[in-house]
């Protein structure tokens, strides 16, 4: 008997052996290569992780009105609110003689999801999920509801803390998101539509995605629903790497790209609003673009990278510095400038009033500036539905870009201190790829000036739909350009 390693295993060989009427035996597969052929087991991560998730319910006081019909379930009315699809109007109706006056009551405004960081209740979730809740409402997985307090929430990042009064309760593992691999198998545990305790698993499909948000994702084709929003991203050690937070959907559903918040950047959001409530972020005071091939390759700067100045805001600590229109910040803090977005995120990340370096490239030359970091304006509350407030004329015309927005009132202009553009109120398809949403402010389409409908629909119909087009955005206090792709 002749005996045969498989994996050393020639044709010719083995048809040699044969032909000698020799009896062939392969020999057993080791055990690596079966645990390479054989997909992942996910049922101990469950059985360690699911009883760390919780199912979020939020609550807000309506008026209630008699013969008026109900505006919707829990699940529908996340998928609303999350999509930036308009929520459903409740009509309202004149009370009947004899019947109750209307009287405050709370009604379903969403659900979501999140998990336990700390045995004495602390909860991690999504800003969303919480965002304009008069309650919140925390199901654990044995049952036992209670009624949490949100202890702070940063829409920046899209990261809120919430705290349950109870102990004993079994808290998750954090990972180390910088060990996490594209392609490495992972898993969420959510309440897609409602639906708790619902497992979904895939791999990573990208790191450092970046979505126009203020922080880097983590790019999953793990299947990902309304209602997931909030709970955790878990790796093959049982370790959350992420929250899940967005999805690309032109359904609403799942088509296999979700993305997550990383844990690393969320843990140090969740310790500034453990402590403090809200989240200090520092600012110079400069609206930044890409630098492009193009301009690199024109100016001498050799590779494009660095953030290009496109503005330098009055007063601001940039200007006090010596920043001027058209530098590119290849370096802060000694640390290399990649791309634009990076600039926000190091900025965001130092403690407001320390003192920094900026390295920019003017003029063929570089040169060393120091700027004193200042503090980015704290998020204004949201006004919930229920507040009356005229609301302005929304246009269509951007729709074939996935565009519909409306005029800013003159509170929002002073707000912003801007002379005019657009409020986006929905964006969706083109628009919501190129990383525009809701609230955000058009202040520029195709290089023309936008500062009001009128312009906004000019310039839309002056686009050519077959290139790309570009877009100036005011998000809060920062600029960014999105550039709007036609789709093939």
């Amino acid at each position: 008997m002749i005996q045969i390693d498989w994996k050393k295993l020639n044709g010719c060989v083995l048809a040699g052996a044969l032909a000698l009427g020799a009896s062939v035996t392969l020999m057993p597969v080791t055990a690596a290569v079966a645990q390479v052929r054989t997909l992942p087991d996910f049922t101990d991560l469950v059985e360690q992780v699911g009883p760390s998730v919780v199912n979020i319910r939020t609550l807000e006081k309506v008026t209630s009105r008699h013969g008026s019909g109900g505006a919707g379930d829990e699940e529908m009315l996340e998928f609303f609110r999350r999509f930036g699809l308009p929520m459903p109007n409740i009509p309202r109706q004149t009370p009947r003689p004899n019947r109750p006056a209307p009287q405050d009551e709370e009604q379903p405004r969403g659900v979501g999801s999140g998990f336990i960081l700390s045995v004495d209740g602390l909860i991690m979730t999504n800003a969303h999920v919480v965002d304009g809740a008069d309650e919140v409402m925390v199901t654990l997985t044995d049952k036992r509801e209670f009624k949490a307090k949100i202890i702070g929430a940063d829409k920046r990042s899209d990261v809120a803390l919430v705290k349950i009064e109870t102990t004993g309760l079994p808290a998750v593992k954090v990972g180390d998101v910088s060990r996490l691999k594209v392609g490495e198998w992972v898993m969420a545990i959510g309440s897609p539509f409602g639906l708790e305790n619902t497992v979904t698993a895939g791999i990573v499909s990208a790191k450092q995605r970046d979505t126009g948000d203020y922080l880097p994702f983590i790019q999953t084709d793990v299947a990902i629903n309304p209602g997931n929003s909030g709970g955790p991203l878990i790796n093959m050690r049982g370790e959350v790497v992420g929250i899940n937070s967005q999805i690309y959907s032109r359904s609403g559903g799942s088509m296999g790209i979700s993305f997550a918040i990383p844990m690393d950047e969320a843990v140090r959001v969740s310790e500034q609003l453990r402590v403090a409530g809200r989240v200090s972020r520092g600012r110079i005071g400069v609206q930044i673009d890409q630098v492009t091939k193009d301009v690199a390759e024109s100016i001498g700067l050799g590779k494009p990278q660095g953030a290009l100045v496109r503005s330098v805001e009055a007063g601001s600590p940039a200007e006090k510095a010596g920043v001027e229109a058209g530098d590119i910040i290849t370096r802060f803090e000694g640390k290399v400038v990649e791309k634009s977005s990076d600039l926000p995120r190091m900025v965001g990340g130092t403690k407001p009033g320390t003192r920094s370096t900026l390295t920019v490239f003017r003029r063929g030359g570089t040169k060393e500036l120091s700027v004193t970091i200042a503090e980015i304006e704290a998020d204004k509350p949201v006004k919930k539905a229920a507040d009356k407030e005229e609301k302005p004329k929304a246009s269509s015309a951007g729709q074939v870009l996935g565009l519909t927005v409306s005029e800013l009132t003159e509170a929002q202009k002073k707000e912003l201190k801007i002379k005019g553009g657009v409020k986006v109120e929905a964006a969706t398809d083109a628009a919501a790829r190129a990383g525009i949403r809701e609230g955000d402010v058009i202040v520029s389409v195709a290089n023309a000036e936008v500062t009001s409908i009128k312009d906004f629909e000019v310039a839309v119909a002056k686009a050519d739909r077959n290139k790309s087009v570009a877009m100036v955005i005011r998000r809060g206090e920062m600029a960014q350009i999105a550039v709007i792709r036609p789709t093939r």
